[in-house]
């Protein structure tokens, strides 16, 4: 993230590989599950969940833009994210980074200039930031979660 070659380099030497691109003028609606490396550089209006156990990745490229949730063991933002994020291990924001929602992570690494308007809530890593939805679509209660505006 803050380091050197171009942000698909990164994912690649991040997550092992892209397995799944989808392109700058792709929308996708609905819920992605994926394993692997997810690159977003288009839209995303739904869910990116990746398979429980499996490793993956995903990535929102600089002009990439979520509307929904993210849950997987690793996520990488660059672009834009409106709504909650889960990382089991890591959570990477780089600096164009624009996040609204909840940041749910065991490492968080935040470059300057990074937005995020939500909470930061710390989860150990191992005890499963990537958990199922919950079945009524509802939301499980945060605890020792903090709001946080940072910019």
């Amino acid at each position: 993230m803050l380091g050197f070659g171009d942000s698909k380099a990164r994912a690649a030497r991040n997550g092992g590989g892209v397995d799944t691109l989808v392109g700058p003028q792709v929308v996708v609606r609905g819920e992605l599950r994926f394993a692997g490396g997810l690159y977003l550089e288009g839209q995303l209006l739904g869910s990116a969940i990746a398979e429980a156990g499996a490793t993956a990745t995903v990535t929102v490229a600089p002009r990439g833009r979520v509307e929904g949730e993210l849950r997987a063991p690793v996520v990488v933002i660059n672009g834009s994210v409106k709504g909650d994020v889960h990382a089991d291990e890591r959570l990477e924001l780089g600096p164009q980074a624009r996040v609204e929602g909840n940041l749910h992570y065991a490492v968080i690494e935040m470059a300057a200039g990074a937005a995020v308007t939500g909470r930061l809530v710390h989860v150990p890593a191992g005890t499963g930031a990537v958990a199922p939805l919950p079945q009524d679509g509802g939301s499980a209660a945060v605890p020792n979660a903090r709001e946080a505006t940072a910019a």
